[in-house]
């Protein structure tokens, strides 16, 4: 059942994500704990988004609500397109757009059900002035790491990049100030996000990141209050909660997984928004193969150079398989076979991997990917793919050293020491994010405005 709110305190939490799955989640799964503990919950979204999530568990049925808004047609974006899911990269800015439009809808929405708290992410740069005017109080929530936020808002609110971060800082923040087809840059999104803001809720914990997380405080001059890392429950992270073939995937990639020793196998995944050139896709495919390691490649449509992968399993060789079509991969990252995850390193597939104690291939893609990819190197969990210092590509090589430092090598060993240490500890451990999480509900009930 679900905990009775505290003091008899009621909140109503109003809780409005960005579309892409990669946020809807972590805010759904936010959204779940909150509710535990008695509190009202409204989670605002599409149609479509809401209708992929995973079914609420039975006893917080009371206790949250979805709140449909249509999504706005406008020009360029597909039809039926409600994520960054359904649309290529160079469409987002359409999406963005479109999402502004729930301005209208999501004010009425507010006007009639005036919750205490709203917790948004970082496109909605109209909504703080809104609220300020209705008595809402608001909270930034990102699902980023605090040393990627840290490194974005130093440069967005101050413009000044101090000297330890200005090298890695700069080229993120110059993409996020690019103008885009939505009529409004990311950096002034963020920039406005956060000054409206009463505090920040970010998705860490001081055992990981406690001088970002201090800097970060720094850098806002406002709250900033760590949620905990949010480890998913088995099914939060399908991005398609109404796949048939769920059920029938499973038992072959575990019969496969079954007959690999322990801890021989690599998974590779690159989440639901990395894009492939054919020349990265191949240097991947043939760098798996000189390692000579098992491997289990689960390769997304959205992530194939030619998006024309058919749905069905394909074996490369004996020791490794191509799967593409939907997996379970918290199934897949518990199964005792698996002792190494060549990721693109997004920060929910670094807290899925950690939360089984399994080391990391580092292979980031984007910028703030990059930034992840430093936190897991400095909590010696990862080996880094390396790239050329000119034109940073990999190749082959480099895939195949990645893959057999991590696999064969003392370094990979002390790797898969690490990790298991920071599951039982930190990433594993339960206990330490309910606490978190039991601290974040204590500052919206002591802080939350007019709360009976």
């Amino acid at each position: 059942m679900a905990e009775q709110a505290i003091n008899n305190k009621k909140l109503h939490v109003a809780m409005f994500p960005w579309l892409a799955f990669g946020h809807i989640i972590p805010f759904y799964e936010l959204a779940k704990l909150i509710a535990q503990k008695g509190h009202k919950v409204s989670f605002i979204s599409t149609p479509t988004n809401i209708k992929r999530l995973p079914k609420l568990p039975s006893n917080l049925q009371p206790f949250l609500e979805f709140i449909e808004l249509p999504l706005p047609q406008v020009e360029n974006l597909p039809q039926n397109a409600e994520s960054t899911l359904d649309v290529p990269h160079h469409i987002v800015p359409y999406l963005k757009k479109a999402f502004d439009g729930l301005q209208g809808p999501l004010t009425k929405f507010l006007e009639s059900s005036t919750p205490h708290w709203l917790l948004y992410d970082f496109a909605p740069f109209w909504l703080p002035p809104i609220c300020s005017n209705l008595g809402i109080s608001c909270i930034f929530f990102s699902i980023f790491c605090a040393f990627v936020k840290y490194c974005i808002l130093d440069s967005v609110l101050i413009r000044a990049h101090s000297n330890s971060i200005e090298e890695i800082a700069k080229p993120l923040y110059d993409f996020l100030s690019q103008q885009n087809e939505s009529g409004v840059t990311d950096a002034f999104r963020l920039q406005e996000i956060v000054v409206g803001a009463a505090a920040v809720a970010i998705r860490s914990c001081t055992e990981v990141e406690g001088e970002s997380l201090k800097n970060l405080e720094r850098v806002c001059k406002k709250p900033v209050i760590p949620v905990g890392l949010l480890p998913p429950s088995p099914q939060s992270n399908d991005e398609d909660n109404n796949n048939d073939d769920k059920d029938e995937n499973w038992p072959k990639i575990l019969k496969w997984l079954d007959k690999q020793e322990k801890g021989s196998v690599i998974y590779v995944a690159f989440g639901s928004e990395v894009k492939l050139s054919d020349e990265e896709f191949n240097e991947i495919a043939m760098g798996l193969e000189l390692s000579n390691c098992p491997f289990f490649w689960a390769l997304k449509r959205k992530n194939s150079p030619n998006n024309d992968v058919s749905s069905s399993m394909e074996t490369n060789n004996k020791r490794g398989i191509i799967w593409n079509n939907w997996v379970p991969q918290l199934k897949i990252l518990a199964h005792k076979s698996i002792g190494g995850f060549l990721s693109h390193c997004g920060w929910s597939s670094i807290i899925e991997s950690l939360e089984f104690g399994c080391p990391l291939i580092l292979l980031p893609f984007s910028r703030e990917q990059e930034l992840n990819a430093m936190v897991v190197e400095g909590i010696k969990v990862g080996v880094k793919v390396e790239r050329n210092e000119n034109d940073g590509k990999f190749t082959r090589y480099s895939i195949a050293k990645a893959l057999r430092t991590m696999m064969l090598e003392e370094e990979g060993k002390s790797c898969r020491s690490h990790a298991e240490e920071k599951k039982v500890k930190i990433f594993g451990k339960k206990e330490l994010h309910q606490k978190y999480i039991d601290e974040f509900v204590d500052f919206l009930e002591i802080h939350g405005p007019n709360i009976s």
